[in-house]
């Protein structure tokens, strides 16, 4: 008998829908029939036909976004407003692949520079890297598949994607569409399974890419293991930090980092976790920030008024209240919030000045906390901004443009954002981690470039 997932509401725990998981030997036939795609070149799908595929797909995603958006929402728990907005840029992405695929094109290396480079010429041309597998995670479960498989499909490599097992109801939403739009099944494969397969999975030497999204404990597990040649990218977590100046426009700023602390309660990699402000805009800024933080609608994902909806787990509402209790208990002050509403949902919660050695000011919280300090000297808050084993997103709120200039110079991340929260993004822009944030770039073009290579062709003839 096939062992059952059963797919669970993380609000009210009711029952969404049961999936068979995938067993060993089902790995073992994705990976056969992927690979032996991978090395047939006359059965590779043209540019062409693919492009069309992902305008197909777009279309059909834009259709039932609203059904899709639904769906999303109530595995896993983001308010029906995000999702919506998930779906809108899912399909916009689907869309950027298909228009990017043109413009993903070789160069012409310079010949006849000396004697023995004479009567030669040389260009270079992208070729699908191979068997690309993607392991996602649950906090977007809909536009995060399209960021690892799209691409793969844009280059024309076969993929296998083990979708977060607490939502993998949009991931077959988007095959379904992918499908229907006209791609061969054997070119995109779902599986449903245990860590210990899905490590097998990602592991295997017929791989030539992988492409993860998760916990940093588990991602950088599995690049220890790759098959040697198997290229990846990995995005984890991270604990944003923002330096608010002293001339910040804090009016404009608090609806900014508002959506970008509590947003999806917190469970976003680059949310706004830790907030420098400058002594004497910290009253101001803290106390306007609790107060719109009480006013924010707690609860069911599905109500279309819900601002912030539930944790993934009833673990991580414990695991959230006993970091806020351990701040705390060592000084912090807590301005709003600080409770558990319920089993699954815990209130938006704002710390003001917890110590640096507690767990709030040193993980990432991944949860609806956002921690604020005083500063006086803005190279001092940097410093400490910059103490974190994590670099991702951050942020710098001024009106100077030369404050502004340095403080992005300064701060470690791989982006910094001028006046906005640290988790906005455009899905064409660049974006990945450094240190134990992750390794690699995703954003659909630069994605669709990490899963080719380059081949160079010389061509020797008299006539050159």
């Amino acid at each position: 008998m096939v062992e059952q997932l059963k797919v669970t509401s993380p609000f009210d725990g009711h029952l969404i829908k049961e999936l068979p998981l995938s067993s060993e030997e089902d790995i073992e036939n994705a990976l056969q029939v992927a690979s032996d795609l991978a090395h047939d070149y006359d059965k590779r799908l043209p540019m062409y036909e693919r492009m069309a595929i992902l305008e197909r797909t777009a279309n059909l995603v834009e259709e039932r976004q609203e059904d899709y958006a639904r769906q999303s929402a109530e595995e896993g728990g983001k308010p029906l407003m995000d999702s919506k907005v998930e779906l809108a840029r899912a399909v916009q992405g689907i869309r950027e692949a298909a228009r990017a695929m043109g413009g993903l094109a070789g160069h012409e290396i310079p010949m006849n520079l000396n004697p023995a480079s004479s009567q030669r010429m040389a260009i270079t041309m992208r070729e699908p890297i191979g068997v690309v597998v993607a392991v996602s995670a649950f906090n977007h479960p809909f536009n995060l598949i399209v960021h690892q498989i799209i691409p793969a499909i844009a280059v024309g490599c076969p993929v296998i994607v083990k979708p977060a097992r607490s939502t993998p109801l949009s991931c077959f939403n988007l095959l379904d569409c992918l499908y229907e739009a006209g791609l061969p099944k054997e070119w995109c494969k779902a599986v449903v399974c245990p860590g210990k397969l899905g490590e097998k999975l990602a592991t295997d030497p017929r791989v030539a890419f992988l492409t993860f999204i998760g916990s940093g404990k588990v991602g950088w597990n599995l690049r220890s293991k790759l098959a040697p040649g198997t290229r990846c990218a990995l995005e984890h977590g991270g604990a944003a930090p923002v330096i608010v100046d002293a001339d910040a426009d804090i009016e404009s700023a608090l609806p900014s980092l508002l959506k970008g602390g509590f947003y999806h309660a917190g469970q976003v990699c680059v949310s706004v976790q830790k907030i420098f402000v400058h002594e004497s805009k910290v009253s101001e800024l803290s106390e306007g920030l609790a107060r719109m933080a009480k006013e924010l609608k707690v609860g069911d994902p599905l109500d279309p008024t819900t601002e912030v909806g539930p944790l993934i787990t009833k673990g991580d509402v414990d695991r959230v209240h006993e970091w806020v209790s351990e701040a705390k208990s060592a000084g912090a002050q807590v301005l709003s919030g600080g409770n558990k509403i319920g089993e699954t949902c815990y209130e938006p919660t704002v710390l003001l000045n917890p110590p640096a050695d507690v767990q709030v000011s040193c993980k990432e919280i991944f949860g609806p906390v956002v921690v604020i300090y005083s500063f006086k000297d803005r190279r001092e808050a940097i410093d400490r901004a910059n103490d974190s084993p994590f670099a991702f997103q951050a942020a710098v709120f001024t009106q100077n443009l030369d404050v502004a200039l340095d403080t992005v110079k300064r701060l470690h991340a791989k982006a910094v954002m001028v006046n906005d929260h640290t988790a906005f993004r455009v899905d064409w822009m660049p974006f990945g981690g450094a240190k134990e944030s992750g390794l690699g770039v995703g954003g659909i073009l630069p994605a669709m470039e990490e899963m080719t290579e380059e081949k160079l062709m010389v061509i020797k003839s008299k006539a050159l």
